[in-house]
């Protein structure tokens, strides 16, 4: 079993994810249940995903949730486009986060390669 704590790359997908929280606080009360908790809970999923497949007893197990984890992200990446364009974010902050995501993912990616070396 592997400590997902010392990947940085899990305390990367930690701290976007508690940025996430902090961003969503400021969307619309009438997206609390709509987008609010859809980007929530699909950027909460990365690191919980690489924590369980740390917690896997195999690398083909441990990839797997890697594979997971990275479509998650494409999904944030979707998502702050989406509230981006809905004028929930501005232009410099969907960017910043836009561009977090994008490098977890590569993150995610280069690690996934390695084990199938």
């Amino acid at each position: 079993m592997r400590d997902f704590r010392k990947y940085n790359v899990w305390q990367d997908s930690h701290l976007f994810t508690l940025e996430i929280y902090q961003v969503t606080k400021g969307f619309p009360k009438e997206e609390l249940f709509g987008l609010t908790s859809q980007l929530r809970r699909a950027t909460s999923s990365i690191p919980t995903n690489f924590a369980e497949g740390c917690g896997s007893n195999s690398e083909k197990e441990f990839a797997r949730y890697l594979n997971i984890a990275i479509a998650s992200c494409s999904e944030v990446e979707y998502l702050l486009l989406l509230t981006s364009d809905l004028k929930y974010l501005n232009i410099e902050l969907h960017q910043g986060l836009a561009s977090k995501i994008i490098q977890i993912r590569k993150q995610i990616y280069q690690l996934r390669l390695k084990l199938n070396q």
